[in-house]
């Protein structure tokens, strides 16, 4: 078992930047491809960003590329999400989680585990 617990999320102005972490217990991160994905209410909750488990090979959704960069540092098991230039849109639960089997994680129903998501809020 994998226990996922995100930080970071808070409330921020239009063009700010915010930091989530996504610390695990349970068994090393150093197995698993990570993912970021987000929900707003009344949406679907869908992909943001995913790092490999062995190079560290990263992809983002269009919407927040060029300005989310997700990192992962295996010895803290712990991965992050800088999230620079925010937009209202950008507002959602922010969940993090993690696919034992697949070398990216970018669909929800590959991921083996979720933490319970972390709100991020931008106004405008």
């Amino acid at each position: 078992q994998v226990q996922l617990v995100e930080s970071g999320g808070g409330l921020v102005q239009a063009g700010g930047s915010l930091r989530l972490s996504c610390a695990a217990s349970g068994r090393t991160l150093a197995n698993f491809a990570m993912g970021w994905f987000r929900q707003a209410p009344g949406k679907e909750r869908e992909f943001v960003a995913t790092i490999s488990q062995s190079d560290s090979r990263t992809y983002y959704a269009e919407s927040v590329k060029g300005r989310f960069t997700i990192s992962r540092d295996n010895a803290k098991n712990t991965v992050y999400l800088q999230m620079n230039k925010l937009k209202p849109e950008d507002t959602a639960v922010y969940y993090c989680a993690a696919d034992a089997l697949h070398s990216l994680v970018v669909v929800t129903t590959a991921a083996n585990y979720w933490g319970q998501g972390t709100q991020v809020t931008v106004s405008s």
